[in-house]
């Protein structure tokens, strides 16, 4: 599948991402950008927030690649030699056209895949998508219009660890970075949720915590409900318990059907999974106890 992802920036426009963690104390920023402006580097992105009630300092950089002192390949090193041993930072460094590739996970529900596949054949998503996995065969002829390829494992409770373990050879031979649940409807276990933290994205139908079961949208139209949500959020051991990283709403009337609610509903789901997606691939989210911290 052809897509227009931009992987081929000049060193003119590329750009250093820099995120932090650790505990906060005086003058961190300052020896951040010191950090940057001795080298040269022109800062054109900074943003950080404390944690006041834990004492934890986040914070997102970016500066231009070109013109700055130290050679690409040496700036992690010399980041951790000068800054991140000294301050005992929890830190990570990308560039700004790092390509990451992305598995979807599908099972029936098609609302969620075409959007994600929509914005990644037009160049919106800055993401390489090597294969599709699911447990129906469904969604099949969309992955075919899109020229993605489409792998159906059926899994049951009998099953179940096999078919984990054919997904993990699959994300491995296509080297993926992260993991979309795109309305796939299987719980994933333990072990395999622990090889990917923080790196497999769930899209949830409901503002959690909310109304459980397979029928949600029919269990909030019995009560009334004048608002009906989404959630996304990365997946941990613990059902639906992981951090969120989006959530959106819409208000609902009397007057609104099931029918109306489902289509309503499903639109959230569409762009509160992208928002998740786009703040993921670029780099703005900083995970720590069960939250995250998303910058603008």
């Amino acid at each position: 599948m052809e897509n227009n992802i931009p992987n081929n920036l000049s060193k003119e426009k590329r750009k250093v991402r820099l995120l932090i963690r650790c505990k906060d104390r005086k003058g961190l920023v300052a020896m951040i950008s010191e950090f940057i402006f001795n080298n040269k580097g022109n800062i054109t992105y900074l943003d950080q927030h404390v944690d006041a009630e834990h004492q934890v300092f986040f914070m997102r950089v970016e500066w231009e690649l070109n013109g700055f002192n130290i050679p690409e390949d040496k700036i992690s090193e010399c980041f951790k030699t000068i800054i991140g041993d000294q301050l005992d930072l929890d830190w990570s460094l990308h560039f700004s056209d790092d390509i990451l590739r992305m598995a979807i996970f599908v099972s029936k529900l098609p609302h969620c895949l075409y959007n994600i596949l929509s914005g990644y054949q037009s160049g919106a998503w800055p993401v390489e998508i090597p294969l599709i996995i699911s447990n129906h065969t469904d969604l099949q002829e969309v992955a075919n219009q899109f020229k993605v390829p489409y792998y159906h494992l059926p899994t049951n409770q009998q099953n179940k660890l096999e078919q984990e373990q054919r997904q993990i050879e699959l994300l491995k031979k296509y080297q993926i970075d992260f993991i979309v649940l795109a309305r796939y409807m299987q719980i994933l276990s333990s072990d395999f949720v622990n090889q990917y933290p923080n790196r497999i994205i769930n899209i949830h139908h409901s503002f959690l915590p909310a109304f459980p079961g397979a029928k949600p949208y029919h269990s909030a139209y019995k009560r009334g409900v004048k608002i009906i949500g989404a959630t996304s959020h990365y997946v941990t051991a613990e059902l639906d318990q992981g951090p969120i990283i989006e959530q959106d709403v819409i208000r609902v009337t009397h007057r609104d059907s099931v029918a109306d609610l489902i289509r309503k509903g499903q639109d959230l789901e569409k762009i509160v999974l992208a928002r998740s997606i786009w703040h993921h691939i670029q780099y703005k989210i900083l995970t720590y106890n069960h939250r995250t911290v998303i910058f603008d």
